[in-house]
């Protein structure tokens, strides 16, 4: 072929791939400048009401500060301070009289420590829904705390202690929220119900299945389940610079295994080529060396990023409406920026759950390198336990490490235990299930679910129309043994986290500000009278434009 002729077809290959990078720049464009944008107005008026008065403010103050002074730890399902729980009880009959002595509600104490309300609406024909929340907390050893975990004290604008955040200001935010429309005559048009477990932080299985066994027996079946689990984010999310909202809609699974190893025993003077615990070692080895499968934009965590792409900046709005092409970029690319490697650091002794409102996110650079976000894409794997060896001479016959899996929500138990096997690939470690259930089930989260358009226009209403996005809760909440009463299960704590408040859920100083405090109560407030519409809030969603 003459030069001529090279030079020709060259231009004609060239011209081909400009004109294919031009329409695919002009396609990722449009995709990115026409989606529905979060700039939302609702039909109708929102409800208003739920300001309060400056006595009012000052019970609610007093109210959460005496909470967190009841120290209603849960160490393990088998130790609970059982009397600081029994305390509790009567603490919110002292402090919401109205709530407990209205001829409208209905109280009564499950598992001794439990407390299940039920209100009557005044329409018998609606579906009842339901607000969840809980009274245990976590350890609180006073190292390295700025005031004792346990004094509720009051400092520059905020209440600190352990459950400001976790989540004894939701306890009484609710119960106050109740409160203040009784005692304002409100009378509610849906029946509803409040859950307030006392073992959520350690299962959840004396308390909140107790609740649910009752519903169960009386045929109660839910329009939707509210309990804690994300939050407001405010500058959390890296590349979106205003406060938005994430509801989980759903949340990880869970395996926990034991690895055993069982080999004969000996002196430490004359050793085997390998021991239990080398055996044992180097299995736990290979699965931290070898992660889970990043299934990235196989579950519902790439519609939360598309439904937030018109919040970023570019190019990164153009990135996340367009997943299909750009998520292996998302979920892979090692670009250093700020992580959020601490998001969760579990107070001392205690590392059992993981608190849902910590967000998994760190959207571009480093959702494979922290920890917060690598959780977002993966199964994660956490050696919790070893035990092995008696003696400095003796070569211990069994070693055991505990290994707690959470699933990523694309995945099941099966699939993630196939994987470990093979991951393993060595028949002198014998694998054991503790226990194990699968990720939970996707609550809708379309435009025609009453619960999750309730929600959403009441954060509009309250957070100054924050944009609204569905997540996922990397930790589990009391709202999974609720499954068989409702399909639409959302998790949101109605209050502000900035970037410095992650790591004190479960953590240090915990705290929640005064002003955060309202809101959460002016949040139950208002969700209580939106939800009385018998019909799906409308919201008008604006389109981006080129």
């Amino acid at each position: 072929m003459s030069g001529a002729r090279w030079r020709e077809t060259g231009g004609a290959l060239l011209a081909l791939l400009l004109l294919g990078a031009g329409t695919l720049l002009v396609a990722l464009l449009l995709r990115t400048y026409t989606l529905p944008s979060n700039q939302v107005t609702w039909q109708g008026e929102g409800a208003a009401g739920g300001e309060l008065t400056p006595e009012e403010k000052q019970r609610l103050r007093e109210a959460l500060a005496g909470a967190i002074r009841i120290p209603t730890v849960s160490f393990s399902e088998e130790e609970q301070n059982v009397t600081a729980l029994a305390e509790f009880g009567g603490y919110i009959r002292k402090v919401f009289p109205g709530v407990f002595s209205s001829s409208i509600v209905k109280h009564e104490v499950v598992a001794e420590y439990s407390h299940l309300f039920s209100v009557q609406g005044s329409d018998r024909s609606l579906r009842p829904y339901m607000m969840l929340a809980h009274l245990d907390v976590v350890p609180a050893p006073p190292e390295g705390w700025d005031v004792p975990p346990f004094s509720g004290e009051e400092r520059d604008g905020y209440i600190y202690g352990r459950g400001a955040l976790d989540d004894k200001s939701c306890v009484i935010g609710v119960l106050q929220a109740l409160e203040l429309l009784l005692k304002r005559g409100y009378h509610p048009k849906r029946s509803f119900y409040i859950g307030l477990g006392h073992d959520e932080e350690v299962s959840g299985h004396k308390g909140a299945m107790k609740i649910v066994q009752i519903l169960q027996s009386r045929g109660v079946k839910l329009l939707f389940v509210v309990d804690e689990g994300l939050a407001v984010l405010d500058g959390v999310i890296q590349g979106i610079k205003r406060p938005v909202a994430l509801i989980g809609t759903t949340e990880k699974g869970s395996i926990t295994l034991n690895l055993t190893v069982n080999q004969p025993p000996g002196h430490s003077s004359m050793p085997p080529a390998e021991t239990s615990i080398g055996i044992l070692a180097a299995a736990v080895s290979r699965l931290e060396r070898n992660p889970m499968p990043n299934m990235f934009g196989e579950g519902p965590e790439a519609s939360m990023f598309e439904q937030l792409a018109g919040e970023f900046v570019f190019p990164l709005n153009v990135m996340m409406a367009n997943l299909w092409l750009f998520s292996p970029i998302i979920s892979r690319f090692t670009e250093k920026s700020t992580p959020l490697s601490k998001a969760v650091q579990p107070s001392a002794g205690f590392a059992q759950k993981s608190p849902c409102h910590a967000p998994p996110l760190a959207p571009i650079g480093v959702l494979e390198r922290t920890p917060s976000s690598n959780a977002l894409v993966r199964t994660t794997t956490a050696v919790t336990i070893l035990n092995a060896g008696v003696k400095s001479n003796v070569i211990p016959r069994m070693a055991r490490a505990t290994v707690n899996f959470r699933l990523h929500p694309a995945q099941t138990v099966q699939e993630a235990l196939d994987i470990v096997q093979n991951t393993i690939n060595d028949a002198r470690v014998e694998i054991s299930v503790l226990n194990s259930f699968d990720p939970l089930p996707i609550s809708p989260y379309d435009e025609s679910n009453f619960g999750y358009q309730t929600l959403q226009r009441t954060i509009h209403s309250v957070f100054s129309a924050a944009p609204v996005a569905p997540g996922v809760c990397i930790g589990n909440t009391d709202s999974r043994h609720f499954v068989n009463l409702t399909d639409s299960i959302y998790r949101f704590s109605p209050f502000t986290l900035k970037a410095e408040d992650l790591s004190r859920i479960h953590g240090l100083n915990e705290r929640i500000s005064l002003d955060g405090l309202q809101r959460l109560t002016q949040f139950y407030y208002q969700l209580i009278r939106n939800a009385d519409s018998d019909k799906v809030p409308v919201a008008h969603r604006a389109t981006h434009e080129l």
